[in-house]
């Protein structure tokens, strides 16, 4: 019988366990690494999400340049 309750996926990242399967083929697919997409860019829109702020394409826009700053800093 399937699990019906919430799993540790969905209440991190707002992303269902199989559609974060799904996220990370993409990644292996366009070579990124998808553990820096996961808590870099992912939990930083649920973060936004689950404290009802608005989200705009500019604040979608930090949050990338956010993470990709951070690749920036380890180079």
């Amino acid at each position: 019988m399937k699990n019906k309750g919430l799993d540790s996926t969905f209440i991190h990242y707002g992303i269902r366990k199989e559609d974060m399967a799904i996220i990370e083929n993409l990644c292996v697919e366009h070579q990124l690494d998808f553990d820096w997409l996961q808590e870099n860019i992912l939990k930083e829109y649920h973060n936004l999400k689950i404290n009802n702020e608005d989200i705009d394409s500019k604040k979608i826009e930090k949050i990338i340049e956010k993470a990709l700053n951070k690749i920036q800093v380890l180079c």
